[in-house]
């Protein structure tokens, strides 16, 4: 494991998202790594694959597309291109850190399940590397509108410290930018995930020949009870910073289960 910031310089870092292989997000992403390390590979989906979640593709090959000296596309999802990446682009040596965006659009809350950018890291989690999920929210006033100034000044540090932080693991973090210039940026918070009060709308309509479709929607609120939360600190100005785990299991329910099934 990586443990002091003079070896990240010497780390192989790959780098994914799930915007696609040709995203701004992605372009901002390398510029910060290749500030951490000279090794820097990209492999990333073909083409877009937002909300994609963990889904691995099972039914037809995948193809590889190589763009330049470690820069590849896959014509899969998110964790299909990390998958390949550490299995076989990277075989000879695995990545000691799998970056994933920035993702345009913010994963806070619930949204860290339906997340493509997530579950590339996760992957990488899975696969034994330290991973780190990156997010920008548009500006909070017009939503066209991202400040990258905010990402590109404060990313190279936040993924430094977690990159080399001595505690053990294959350990996944999600980062998420509020929709500020890096100026009015608060501070960094250590959060919990949100979950939010409302949840997505559903969205009726007609096409252009009359027959009818369903589209879902936004959320209705961002607003959320859970105390210490990445969708309250965000909104306030502060950038979120979440520990995340795969192991789903829900231990204090585990606790009580054994009298259900003696």
């Amino acid at each position: 494991m990586i443990k002091t910031l003079e070896n990240l310089a010497n780390a192989r870092i790959l780098l994914s998202n799930d915007d696609g292989i040709h995203a701004k997000g992605l372009s901002v992403l390398e510029d910060i790594a290749r500030q951490l390390s000279d090794d820097i590979w990209i492999i990333a989906p073909e083409s877009e694959q937002s909300a994609s979640s963990h889904s691995l593709t099972l039914r037809r090959p995948l193809r590889e597309r190589k763009l330049g000296d470690k820069r590849y596309s896959i014509d899969g999802t998110p964790t299909d291109c990390v998958l390949m990446a550490m299995k076989y682009l990277m075989a000879d040596k695995s990545p000691d850190l799998v970056l994933s965006g920035v993702n345009v659009g913010a994963n806070l809350g619930e949204d860290v399940i339906y997340s493509g950018t997530v579950a590339a890291a996760m992957e990488g989690a899975i696969l034994g590397a330290r991973s780190v999920a990156l997010s920008l929210r548009p500006d909070d006033q017009d939503e066209s509108l991202f400040h990258w100034d905010t990402v590109t000044k404060f990313a190279p540090d936040i993924i430094a410290k977690l990159a080399t932080w001595s505690e053990p693991g294959n350990l996944l973090f999600n980062v998420n930018f509020p929709g500020i210039p890096a100026d009015q940026v608060k501070g960094i918070k250590v959060c919990a995930q949100g979950h939010r009060d409302e949840g997505t709308t559903v969205v009726e309509g007609n096409d252009p020949s009359g027959r009818p479709y369903l589209w879902v929607g936004q959320f209705i609120s961002h607003h959320t009870s859970v105390p210490n939360a990445d969708l309250t600190a965000i909104a306030d100005g502060y950038i979120t910073v979440t520990p995340l785990k795969y192991d789903l299991t829900d231990n204090a329910v585990l606790k009580k289960m054994g009298s259900l099934f003696p």
